[in-house]
């Protein structure tokens, strides 16, 4: 699992590891480097979960913009007397700006719903331009610092990295809207959680959707739990019955093919050829 950290030490006291498996896309917990060293495959679980992630991610979006969690709440505490027309105001998608960083496979799948469903403008930044994206979606490539300025709603859909780790601190934040909205539904390690917080409780942005954190889960006395305007899931993007049993064949396959010593289905370290381990 994606919680479980496969280092060094788990590959010292493994000396007949053959293969390592991850149910999941991402693979952060892995010491990649350190597995092809020591001739283990590894294997992850690409593509099966593009659609269900992008469905997640836009309704953590549409729930973070119109409150939906406070709404709910309310409506169940007791105190929902009568229709307030300053209650619970939120923001509209319609026409709006979104600006994804990291235009991959989901994140293209996320802009294509909000381009087509509420003609939105796309926004992107990334490493390389993505001409199919822009030809289908109208999708501008720009830097980040305009992205971050101009969007009405941010995505992160980038993945972990030194160059992406922290890379939504309190300048980024000051530098969005601050009736901006965030959302995270790519890895917890891009985000300064405790900026994101500092920058929900001063107002400079409107609200946010995590569906990842660092640490994952948190502990129970993390502040990240009572954040204004925060709309928090577990981690449940792939969560749907039909991705979930797509990663779980990927992965057993994984497995299957490194002990038979054939070529991983779907392999992080294609490099690895062969069964040998090295101390």
């Amino acid at each position: 699992m994606l919680t479980e950290r496969i280092d060094g030490e788990v590959f010292e006291r493994a000396p007949q590891l053959l293969v390592v498996s991850n149910m999941a896309v991402g693979h952060n917990n892995i010491d990649v480097a350190e597995a092809t060293r020591r001739g283990v495959r590894v294997g992850n679980t690409p593509g099966v979960l593009t659609e269900a992630t992008a469905d997640l991610t836009v309704a953590l979006l549409l729930a973070a913009a119109r409150r939906l969690v406070d709404g709910c709440r309310f409506a169940s505490s007791g105190d929902w007397k009568t229709w307030d027309p300053l209650g619970h105001l939120g923001q509209e998608l319609h026409e709006r700006t979104v600006g994804i960083v990291g235009l991959g496979r989901i994140g293209a799948a996320v802009a294509r719903r909000l381009r087509f469903g509420w003609n939105m403008r796309v926004l992107y930044a990334s490493r390389s331009p993505k001409p199919a994206a822009e030809l289908e979606l109208g999708a501008t490539r720009v830097e980040l610092d305009r992205l971050l300025t101009e969007s009405d709603f941010v995505v992160a859909m980038t993945d972990l990295n030194p160059s992406t780790a922290g890379m939504f601190d309190a300048g980024a934040f000051r530098r969005m809207k601050r009736t901006a909205v965030f959302i995270n539904a790519s890895r917890g390690g891009v985000v300064n959680q405790a900026d994101l917080i500092a920058a929900l409780e001063a107002g400079d942005i409107f609200a946010a959707g995590l569906d990842v954190t660092d640490p994952e889960p948190p502990p129970p006395d993390d502040p990240i739990y009572s954040a204004p305007n925060l709309v928090l899931t577990p981690h449940i993007a792939s969560a749907t019955f039909e991705a979930r049993s797509r990663m779980a064949e990927m992965a057993a396959k994984n497995v299957v093919a490194g002990l038979a010593g054939v070529p991983l289905p779907h392999a992080v370290n294609p490099e690895v050829e062969t069964r040998t381990r090295k101390g």
